[in-house]
């Protein structure tokens, strides 16, 4: 594998324990994450070479976040240091029939200052051959939409494989860019589609349902849209309340549509960073298998972070393979 290049906010997440609520509680924990942060770290506990780009707080704090993210063995060369404080949000995990709920406070941000000459896209590339973006990057400011834009010119340039998760929340896109011009301008220089129904109808106005067959109209007008996307691939949470999910995963990959079997959480211990899960274990899978097992790969991953407290996935390819290989009762391993 080449390296892995993701850009995006680093964010300290700032919860109550268990699952209070901050009236009923002063004693709080915190985690560093980030959407494209969690997608790289989880990559590189699979063993892959990952680089981050992204800015954080010239102090104690960003010192911090970035010891953490190479104890995880990823390159933060990349990384910049700003005298505004790193993005922080605040979350209450909810239970049974009540949901989680999520503040944040990052308008003014280190990453909300990032711009195209703070960040050296020739070097950081220099050995790439994979960039992961989301659509919570562009969302943040100007200069987030047009680094990554300039980033993602370059790597197609260079013949590296592009991957986009487009997540679209509309609270994020407030500096005056049109959400869905701006997506579709990112969506030419990618590769590989992360998202399922709702991200297509997003981006191309169209209402598709959610049966198989909406998904694989819906991915073809995608790919006649954007003709540099290969391959979709869609995660599916069935939400029976907050504590038991299940997930499943399709795709369309221009020839062939499959789709996993459900897998059963019915204890989630943490939902935060789950779809980052199932991005890192696809474009890992991607790069070591044929796409329906990289897919079933990337769904199991997915499933496993919803055991894991804090932002990032820690399983390794073996616990994720034990998955695979129907391991799925928990019991003690000596």
């Amino acid at each position: 594998m080449g390296q892995i290049i993701t850009f995006g906010e680093v964010l300290m997440r700032i919860s109550p324990r268990g699952n209070k609520k901050f009236i009923q509680s002063n004693i709080v924990e915190f985690y560093f994450g980030g959407t494209e942060l969690n997608v790289g770290i989880s990559i590189s506990n699979f063993g892959g070479d990952v680089r981050h780009i992204s800015a954080v707080s010239d102090d104690s704090i960003g010192e911090t976040a970035l010891a953490y993210i190479r104890k995880f063995g990823v390159d933060t060369s990349s990384i910049s240091l700003s005298k505004r404080p790193l993005g922080v949000y605040f979350l209450e995990v909810g239970a049974v029939i009540r949901p989680s709920m999520i503040s944040y406070n990052r308008s003014h941000s280190a990453f909300s200052e990032i711009e195209p000459s703070k960040v050296n896209w020739e070097n950081a590339l220099e050995n790439g051959e994979w960039v992961h973006w989301t659509g919570i990057t562009p969302a943040l400011s100007q200069g987030a939409f047009d680094t990554l834009k300039e980033g993602l010119k370059l790597a197609r340039k260079k013949g590296l494989a592009v991957s986009a998760d487009p997540t679209y929340r509309s609270n994020l896109w407030k500096y005056g860019q049109d959400p869905k011009e701006a997506l579709r301008e990112l969506l030419h220089f990618s590769t590989i589609f992360i998202g399922g129904v709702n991200e297509i109808n997003e981006v191309l106005g169209t209402d598709f349902g959610y049966e198989n067959d909406d998904f694989i109209e819906a991915s073809k007008q995608l790919m006649a849209a954007f003709p540099t996307i290969e391959k979709v691939f869609d995660k599916i949470r069935t939400s029976l309340n907050s504590s038991w999910h299940k997930i499943r995963a399709r795709m369309w990959n221009g020839n062939d549509f499959r789709e996993t079997e459900d897998l059963d959480i019915t204890h989630v211990v943490d939902r935060i960073g789950t779809g980052d899960a199932f991005a890192a274990g696809l474009i890992y899978g991607l790069q070591k298998y044929d796409d329906y097992k990289a897919m079933e790969f990337a769904s199991a991953a997915c499933a496993l972070k919803h055991t894991y407290e804090g932002d990032v996935n820690l399983a390794t390819v073996k616990e994720v393979s034990n998955i695979l290989g129907g391991n799925i009762t928990g019991r003690l391993l000596r």
